[in-house]
């Protein structure tokens, strides 16, 4: 039964990644989504960051608008929320940096050799774009509960703004075909994946018997979640920054002990993007394993990042997209680029007795190469990366589960999504991981056609954002100034 499950589940990852000249049709989706979304907001990721970082930096933390006289009243949308916007980027940022950018970069320069780095940034920065898109939309359309609790994310958004748009039925599909895709994701490459793949990263190191190492995950990720956004946000904003800063550290490390390799290596990355070796496979080679690698990373255009920043207190959907758009740059453009730059400059891609070595065994050995202790770090940042992907993707699963059974059946959810940690520990057939990975990828289908027909109230939204700015319309005070108000 479970072999022939895994077999169907194989064939269905299959399909998804259907591909044309070597390319997933699926990737091809995402980045002509990425482009698209890019140009027509007026190239927001790169107009819009330096905003986007002074929300980020606390300098512009409140928002409220002004009445008739001009003088400034605060936005009564603002109680509505459980997160802060620091703790919606943690919480979709812990999703994204994880196993994929440890993990995932060595086995896309393994792959696709040094070229595989220059597509995934490239993908990562285009992918800005998305996730301002996706989040605002997200913050626009959802759904308040009389409670105060916020619900919201692409089920919401492509039920309700396509109703606006004159298209409630495509709307209502869209919106559970995301949901279904979301929650078998969820369980599948959220769950029995992470936990899997997370294992084999540290068992040397933590000593514990397979099946108590899945128990004591799936307690640890029960007790977050069952705690909501608020738990989840306050434990991502803790752990997620302190690990990325250790092992941010680590990576500053080797990139400095081989710095005199460094300008050579960077012009080999940009070289072998458009002129890879004949093993490598050719340019278009090359572009896919960087496409899809960045895809699985900064999760753009997938629409999950919306569900975490659903929750945040934030009351205007441009603010909180804007501050969604720092997340690739954060992940594939700054973490997949270190681990890259470590792998690469090591040496460990191109030494014949590390040739059986991949994932994060071929991270590992690379940080090795000038911190013999550090592999021992990288495990506990391994496990606490798949450790609070697991919360996350839990929630996202959680949140569609909702939508469509309703909120009071979410612990049938629970149930199948903790017990999945469990199996996924002890085996997880082949199947079931190309499953999880065809699901995430899947889930920017129906998303992005959503996107695609409610770009334009996006763009729409965003120009009236810097006219209210330019114009006084909306006020941004410092915490300074707020709090002056308030008394």
């Amino acid at each position: 039964m479970v072999e022939a499950l895994s077999e169907l589940m194989a064939a269905i990852a299959h399909a998804v990644f259907f591909d044309i000249a070597g390319i997933p049709l699926v990737l091809l989706w995402l980045a002509l989504g990425a482009i698209v979304t890019t140009l027509r907001l007026g190239f927001v990721n790169i107009r819009g960051l330096p905003h986007a970082l002074s929300i980020l930096a606390g300098s512009t933390e409140l928002l409220i608008s002004s009445n008739d006289e001009g003088n400034p009243i605060e936005d009564e949308a603002a109680d509505s929320g459980q997160i802060s916007s620091l703790q919606a980027l943690a919480t979709a940022v812990s999703a994204t940096v994880g196993l994929g950018s440890i993990a995932g970069v060595a086995i896309a320069l393994r792959i696709g050799g040094p070229g595989a780095m220059f597509w995934m940034t490239l993908v990562g920065l285009l992918g800005m774009s998305l996730k301002f898109a996706e989040v605002t939309l997200g913050q626009k359309y959802r759904v308040i509960l009389p409670d105060g609790t916020p619900l919201g994310g692409p089920m919401y958004y492509l039920s309700r703004g396509l109703m606006e748009r004159g298209l409630p039925t495509l709307g209502r599909w869209l919106a559970v075909i995301f949901s279904v895709i979301c929650i078998a994701g969820a369980i599948a490459g959220g769950g029995m994946f992470q936990v899997s793949q997370s294992y084999g990263a540290v068992r040397q190191v933590i000593g514990l018997p397979v099946w108590l190492y899945g128990l004591s995950l799936m307690m640890l990720v029960g007790w977050v979640t069952l705690g909501g956004a608020r738990r989840i946000g306050q434990v991502a904003a803790k752990l997620v920054p302190l690990m990325g800063g250790i092992y941010g550290l680590g990576c500053a490390w080797v990139i400095l002990d081989h710095s005199n390799q460094l300008a050579a290596m960077l012009a080999t990355v940009v070289q072998a993007a458009f002129h890879p070796t004949a093993a490598v496979g050719g340019v278009i080679g090359v572009m896919s394993v960087g496409l899809q690698r960045a895809a699985f990373t900064c999760e753009a255009g997938l629409g999950s990042a919306a569900i975490a920043h659903s929750a945040s207190y934030n009351p205007v959907p441009v603010r909180e997209g804007l501050v969604a758009m720092l997340e690739p740059l954060i992940d594939t453009g700054l973490i997949c680029n270190l681990t890259g730059l470590v792998i690469l400059l090591s040496g460990v891609l191109d030494d014949p007795a590390l040739a059986a070595l991949n994932g994060a065994e071929l991270t590992s050995a690379a940080f090795a190469s000038s911190l013999a202790w550090f592999p021992l770090v990288l495990a506990g940042i391994v496990l606490c990366f798949a450790f609070s992907t697991m919360v996350s993707w839990g929630y996202y699963g959680e949140r569609c589960w909702g939508y469509l059974f309703g909120l009071e059946r979410i612990g049938l959810y629970r149930t199948l999504f903790l017990g999945a940690i469990v199996v996924g520990a002890i085996a997880t057939p082949t199947g079931v991981i190309a499953f999880g990975d065809a699901m995430y990828i899947a889930m920017a289908v129906p998303n992005l056609c959503g996107i695609h027909l409610l770009l334009g109230r996006v763009k729409q939204d965003w120009i009236s954002y810097q006219v209210q700015l330019r114009t006084g319309e909306l006020f941004i005070l410092s915490a300074v100034e707020a709090e002056t108000l308030e008394t």
